[in-house]
Order: structure tokens, then C-alpha cells, then sequence
């Protein structure tokens, strides 16, 4: 499905159902360097399941048109310019890593048009290492690596994929192979830059669940335990044996979670 944003065309994914605004609406927001295929195991699922589900590829990444944005605010005005040319009054949002601070500031910025939030792989604060930031500025790819070795769990370094006949380094290396030059360098420097979390947090006020990996070592689990501390009412997940890449470590856990804080329909 393409959506126009701004004057920029949007690709969405819709789980092979026609969109319906009617229908609750989900919003799933993919990582730094990635696209809306990292949510290829839950966006069908979940749109059997009565949501009319939009995968997205953000500005700059995958099919959509533009540039990546440089900053997580900037991203969280972008979901709601989307939510408006859709005519969609409110939605829920689910965000992994980068994702997740968009979605957690956008539900902070435009709280009305939030209706819940899933939020995946996400802490406080999000440093990366100046050397990973290095490398991703020059489209160096041991960036490619280091985040594909890092970012997943143990299960990952040894096959580990749910889905039969499926490798999860390799998938997870080819999808950040694909990025255009220079989109793994923004990303990972507005994931770096950001810094207002705990005041977004402060300020959410939808049912809100923190899907965690106990084997993250991007975003730790006590560092994302300690952000849902200052979310009113929200729910923290923590799956075993799970590293950061985490729906597809974990697919039918992290649809789940989704479809947990989405209203139901009529």
C-alpha cells in the first residue's frame, strides 16, 4: 500500500488485507537501518486478528520515498502527518529499538491519536558506540556486522530462527545490507542523540507494554525495566533466551503483546 506523506510516497504493509480505517489501527515501526520487513512475522498475523495493521517503512528506508529524518521528534510529528493523510483519528504504535522512541515520543507529543503502545528493545537512553557510529557514517560493513552480532541472542549465533529453513544472522544482516547509504548512520546517531525518554514516559497515558529480551545486550532488560517504571500501568515482557532483534526471535510473543494493548473491534 502507498500512502502519501508530506508530498513523499510512504510503502506500507498491510498483512494481505485491504485497509480499513474503520478497523482498530496498528502502526509497527521498524529499527535503525531496517524496514517494514522486520515485522514480516507478526503483520499478517495480527491482521487476522481484527487490526488493520500498517507496517511502515519510514522515511528514506525500504520502498518509501524521502530522507531518513534526523531525529526522533521529527519521526513521532511524521506518525501522526500519517495518521492524518489516512484520516485515522487514533492508533495504536509498535516500535522496536529506534522505533521505539519514535512511537514512546509520539505517544508523549500527540497523546489523543495513541490509543496504546507496544514498545520493543528500548531503554532510557540508547548510546551507541562512537566507533559503531564511525563506521556507520562511512557506510563501513563491519557496522553491519557489529550490529547483526550484537543484536542478537545466543540462539541467534547458532541458526535459532523459529520459522523452518531460516537463519537468523544471515536474514538479519541481509535486511541492513539493503539500506540505502547513510541510513544506518542517521539512525543510529538520532538513536544516540535522544535524550528525552523519561520525560516522553512521563507523559504516555494508553495501556503500554515493554517487550524485553533477558539476552539484550543493546538495550538491556534493566534498563528497559526501569523505563516502564515511569510509565503509568505498563506491563513489562521479559522473554528468555532473547536478544534484541526481538519479534524475530520471538514472533508469536512480541503479536501477541501488540494485539494486547490494541482496542478490540466492534
Amino acid at each position: 500500500m502507498e500512502i502519501r506523506v508530506r508530498d513523499e510516497a510512504v510503502y506500507a504493509h498491510t498483512g494481505g488485507r485491504d485497509f480499513d480505517a474503520a478497523l482498530p489501527v496498528a502502526v509497527l515501526l521498524h529499527g535503525a537501518g531496517m524496514d517494514h520487513t522486520a515485522w514480516s512475522l507478526q503483520t499478517r498475523w495480527l491482521a487476522h486478528r481484527g487490526l488493520s495493521v500498517l507496517a511502515l517503512d519510514l522515511p528514506g528506508h525500504g520502498r518509501s520515498g524521502g530522507v531518513p529524518l534526523a531525529s526522533v521528534g521529527e519521526l513521532a510529528d511524521w506518525v501522526a502527518a500519517l495518521l492524518d493523510a489516512l484520516g485515522v483519528e487514533r492508533a495504536t504504535l509498535a516500535g522496536h529499538s529506534m522505533g521505539a522512541l519514535v512511537a514512546l515520543d509520539a505517544a508523549a507529543r500527540h497523546r489523543g491519536r495513541v490509543a496504546g503502545l507496544a514498545l520493543f528493545g528500548v531503554a532510557e537512553r540508547m548510546p551507541v558506540h562512537p566507533d559503531l557510529l564511525a563506521l556507520a557514517a562511512t557506510d563501513q560493513p563491519e557496522a553491519v556486522e557489529l550490529v547483526v552480532g550484537w543484536g542478537y541472542g545466543p540462539r541467534g549465533h547458532v541458526g535459532g530462527s523459529p520459522v523452518p529453513g531460516m537463519a537468523l544472522l544471515p536474514a538479519g544482516r541481509r535486511l541492513l545490507q539493503a539500506a540505502r547509504p547513510g541510513v544506518l548512520g542517521v539512525d543510529l546517531s538520532l538513536c544516540n542523540a535522544y535524550g528525552g525518554a523519561v520525560e516522553a514516559a512521563a507523559a504516555v497515558a494508553c495501556p503500554t507494554v515493554l517487550v524485553l529480551g533477558d539476552g539484550d545486550r543493546m538495550t538491556p532488560a534493566k534498563a528497559g525495566r526501569a523505563l516502564a517504571s515511569r510509565i503509568a500501568g505498563a506491563r513489562v515482557e521479559l522473554l528468555p533466551g532473547v536478544g534484541h532483534m526481538i519479534m524475530s526471535e520471538a514472533p508469536v510473543p512480541s503479536a501477541r503483546a501488540i494485539l494486547g494493548v490494541a482496542p478490540k473491534g466492534a
